[in-house]
């Protein structure tokens, strides 16, 4: 008998043990499935509102060949908060859950350069307008420039260009 294919098929065996029990050590289990969530979630059939879409298009438009436009971008996305001096943790719970409408971007650095709300009725209600004050301030201290649009259900292409243009050129 051949005793080197049976030493070959032992160490095979052993190795593929060895492997079995140093990923047991580490809390690896290679056949077990991803957990649970204990909520249930089904992806949306629009990341934003129809008169948001309409605006992205037409801001697109206009600045899209020199900015990258990001829309539902949430503070804690464009904002550090980790500056010394300050308690980070509360620092990011003072940000987190907010956002903004539109973020556009350097091309070459994705870097953050201006924030766009789109102001519907709903900035009309006082908590809203409270809420607004806030995200102004904030974004004013962090020097990212904030420029608001009202929504009267149509844009025009030139005005948006001119006023992101303006805002950016001032900055």
């Amino acid at each position: 008998m051949d005793y080197t294919i049976i030493f070959v098929v032992i160490v095979i065996i052993a190795l593929g043990i060895a492997d079995k029990l140093i990923d047991k050590k580490k809390g690896i289990n290679k056949e077990e499935e991803v957990p649970q969530s204990p909520y249930r979630y089904r992806a949306k059939n629009f990341l934003v509102s129809k008169p948001e879409h309409e605006f992205f298009d037409v801001l697109v438009a206009s600045v899209g060949d020199l900015h990258y436009v990001f829309p539902q971008i949430h503070l804690a996305t464009i904002l550090d908060h980790k500056i010394n001096g300050q308690k980070n943790n509360a620092a990011f719970r003072h940000i987190n859950g907010k956002s903004v409408d539109y973020v556009l971007c350097d091309k070459a650095t994705i870097k953050p350069l201006l924030a766009i709300e789109l102001d519907d009725r709903s900035h009309e209600y006082k908590n809203r307008k409270d809420r607004d004050k806030i995200v102004e301030g904030i974004l004013k201290e962090a020097g990212l420039p904030l420029l608001r649009f009202e929504n009267h259900g149509n844009f025009n292409k030139e005005e948006i260009k001119s006023s992101v243009l303006q805002i950016l050129e001032n900055k």
